[in-house]
């Protein structure tokens, strides 16, 4: 048995090996992410005689290259969550937090846990890309959010409430209407300074410019809101420019938005499970493939169990002698990403209420129960990805036999 226990960072990691008896096969030193230098490494480990095994956490994206060139080299490679390897005990009352203490560390719970040990399953390249993509869908709603809070507390120098005109969503290109108006009509005085028919004409005709529905009646309630509000600012070059520069930038961030939206959907729906999943109640084009890049391959969750787990959602436990607890939190130890979707998910159902879909009876009885906002929810989120894999681990199972008959 040989452990190799790697503490990866950006650009190196520190490798140390050790085998059973505490016997050091090579200190930790440090290998730099290159070529050459993890190819010696490879020739190293290749070199040991009996079984080994490489261990290292799964943080960020930096193991990710080590872990491939190391699996793709025919070595037994396991990435675990750091957390198991921050809670492991080293039989010290000293906590070191050094690259080298950690690759010990690392080391040693290889020993521990070597037949728990699970093979790294490098992750295809579609749903390694629609996770990135979906992260980076993440960022520029964040980025989207930022820039719309933005703009409306500039309107609201200039004119209030012009942001609620209207409720229309975004389009393909990520264009509003309530932003293309202010753009057009960037300060109250650009409506109320011209007559009511005036006004209408030239909302009708950018209506039929921009490709919006018009609606005579609207014009005349947005001429009366506009009459009676108070601007802080002059109508003026500066303030123009203040708007238009807001606009732009809010524009060019839901442009992003809306681009990476169809790009996700698209890719998602060249995956085995996209249809199954699409087919759930609360999943739209939007969640649906969030969910599915979150996830990944449902193959490599045990049961389900695992995937509540690997989501955060599990229910907690705390007993102890006679004492048990009935209501202990959730774990919350899994990835905010897939919680952050299952919740956007129940949110749907609870909006809609389709009272034929279980998971919203399930979390319509909890709230009948007089259960908490988050109690129901979490809830819910367990029992839609007990479904989830149910579900989609058949929707798999027959997709293998149909290809093998």
């Amino acid at each position: 048995m040989n452990a190799v226990g790697i503490d990866v960072s950006k650009g190196k990691s520190t490798v140390t090996i050790r085998k059973p008896g505490d016997v050091v096969l090579m200190s930790p030193c440090d290998i730099p992410h290159t070529q050459s230098a993890i190819n010696d490494l490879i020739k190293q480990i290749k070199s040991l005689e009996g079984e080994t095994k490489v261990c290292m956490e799964h943080t960020g994206r930096y193991y990710e290259p080590v872990a491939t060139w190391l699996s793709d080299a025919g070595i037994f490679v396991s990435a675990v969550n750091p957390i198991l390897i921050r809670d492991f005990g080293d039989d010290s009352l000293r906590t070191p937090k050094t690259d080298k203490a950690d690759s010990k560390k690392i080391a040693r719970y290889t020993l521990d846990r070597w037949a728990k040990l699970k093979q790294y399953g490098i992750m295809d390249k579609t749903r390694n890309q629609l996770k990135t993509m979906n992260r980076q869908f993440g960022f520029y709603m964040a980025q989207k959010t930022a820039m719309k809070n933005n703009l409306i507390a500039l309107i609201d120098q200039v004119y209030p409430g012009a942001n609620d005109f209207f409720d229309s969503p975004a389009r393909n290109d990520g264009s509003q209407k309530w932003v293309d108006f202010i753009h057009t009509y960037w300060h109250v005085d650009c409506v109320r300074s011209k007559s009511l028919n005036a006004f209408t004409e030239h909302y009708q005709n950018w209506c039929k410019r921009k490709n919006y529905n018009f609606s005579a009646e609207k014009a005349a309630k947005i001429y009366q809101i506009s009459s009676d509000l108070i601007a802080v600012f002059p109508k003026n070059d500066i303030t123009k420019m203040l708007i238009w520069q807001a606009v732009a930038l809010l524009n060019t961030a839901s442009k992003t938005v809306e681009s990476l939206r169809s790009k996700m959907n698209e890719l998602a729906s060249t995956l085995p499970e996209y249809p199954v999943v699409m087919d759930m109640n609360g999943v739209g084009a939007t969640l649906g493939p969030q969910l599915i890049a979150e996830i990944g391959d449902v193959s490599r969750f045990t049961h389900r169990e695992a995937l509540t787990a690997f989501a955060g959602v599990d229910p907690g436990k705390n007993d102890s002698g006679k004492h048990i607890q009935n209501s202990v939190r959730t774990s919350k130890k899994g990835s905010p990403y897939l919680r952050k979707a299952l919740f956007q998910i129940m949110d749907s159902l609870i909006k809609r209420s389709p009272v034929d879909d279980p998971v919203y009876a399930f979390m319509d009885k909890k709230r009948s129960e007089g259960k908490s906002y988050y109690v129901y929810m979490t809830a819910g989120a367990n029992k839609f990805l007990r479904i989830y894999y149910g579900r989609v681990r058949e929707y798999l199972s027959n997709l293998s036999n149909n290809e093998t008959i």
